[in-house]
C-alpha cells in the first residue's frame, strides 16, 4: 500500500515515515504544498497524511485542490 505524508517538520514526517515503513507501508515524502499537491495528483495513494501548517500552500489549500480532481482518503494533522 502506498502512502504520501505532506508535512513540514522534519521530526514529524520522519517519525511517521519510520512508523509506515515499519508496517510495510510505501511512503512518499513532501516538505511543502506545492510538491505535496503535485504528487498527489501524479500518482496514486491509498491514503494521504496532510498537515494543516505548511509552507507554499496550506493544507486546506492542497485538499481544496486535491478534491477537485481525485476522491483520495487524506488524514489531516
Amino acid at each position: 500500500m502506498r502512502v504520501l505524508i505532506i508535512e513540514y517538520e522534519e521530526k514529524t514526517a520522519d517519525y511517521l515515515h519510520r512508523g509506515l515503513t515499519e508496517q510495510c507501508y510505501t511512503v512518499d515524502l513532501a516538505c511543502d504544498g506545492v510538491e505535496g499537491l503535485h504528487l498527489a495528483l501524479e500518482s496514486d495513494y491509498a491514503v494521504i497524511v496532510l498537515d494543516v501548517m505548511l509552507p507554499c500552500i496550506d493544507g486546506f489549500g492542497v485538499l481544496r485542490a486535491l478534491r477537485a480532481r481525485k476522491q483520495t482518503p487524506v488524514i489531516m494533522l
